[in-house]
């Protein structure tokens, strides 16, 4: 399918695709969660919509950053993974979760403030290379037992 860009700005055709409020929601899930299932994201705490979540499942499909897969054992569930260019979003993903702590606890005071939190302040790239080596392992392991 030929997706239209708003411009020319590499900013801006970033948004296009991934600005919506579910994108990176969709990618965290995967990434920290291991969500992978149409089920897994239906029973998340961010309560997306099915109709959204299939749309949106299905335009990350097309831009790559995720893969689509049936289990051997399990034709009719759809499985759910993120690629290189999915795991490429861990480091703005970083991003976004410290300007959020910085930022944001003014207004919601009770955003998570985890071991995750802990590590984020101290080394955003750490623990961008920890997610993305926890999900390659999690990974690898589920795609061994199929």
């Amino acid at each position: 399918m030929k997706h239209k860009f708003r411009c020319d700005c590499p900013f801006t055709s970033a948004l296009d695709v991934l600005g919506d409020r579910w994108m990176l929601v969709i990618v965290k899930l995967m990434l920290l969660d291991f969500k992978e299932t149409f089920k897994d994201f239906m029973e998340s705490d961010e309560a997306i919509a099915s109709n959204i979540l299939s749309a949106k499942l299905k335009l990350l499909e097309e831009f790559k950053i995720i893969t689509k897969s049936k289990r051997p054992d399990n034709k009719k569930t759809n499985y759910y993974h993120l690629t290189e260019k999915g795991l490429a979003l861990t480091p703005l993903l970083m991003e976004l979760a410290a300007w959020s702590d910085g930022h944001l606890r003014d207004f919601h005071p009770t955003i998570e403030d985890g071991e995750n939190m802990k590590r984020l302040r101290k080394d955003k790239a750490a623990l961008a290379e920890l997610l993305e080596k926890r999900y390659r392992d999690k990974l690898a392991t589920v795609m061994h037992l199929r």
